[in-house]
């Protein structure tokens, strides 16, 4: 385990193997939660309102109705988007881990 400061304005750095193994770099966002008698932090995504909105909008649009069987409901329609969207974020997480 790593001993870390607590330096002014209430700033803690993370020990570089640390930051390898969860692949982060300047710039990304830590969640903190306070956990029992510590405190857990957690990567988190910020992403652009405006871009998640146009992806929702591609995910809605890629899945129509095409074949011979009886159009889909429209709470099938929506499990299709809902499935397509996170297709997306499993992308989007794998180019992120690949960077």
């Amino acid at each position: 385990m790593a001993l870390t400061k607590l330096t002014r304005n209430g700033q803690v750095t993370l020990p570089a193997e640390t930051r390898r193994k969860l692949r982060l770099n300047e710039g990304d966002y830590l969640e903190a939660e306070v956990v029992g008698d510590g405190v857990l932090l957690r990567p988190v995504a910020v992403v652009d309102r405006e871009a998640a909105w146009q992806q929702v909008f591609e995910a809605m649009n890629s899945v129509e109705y095409v074949g011979p069987e009886p159009e889909p409901s429209e709470d099938e329609t929506m499990e299709m988007i809902v499935d397509e969207i996170h297709a997306m974020r499993r992308e989007n997480a794998d180019k992120s881990r690949s960077r």
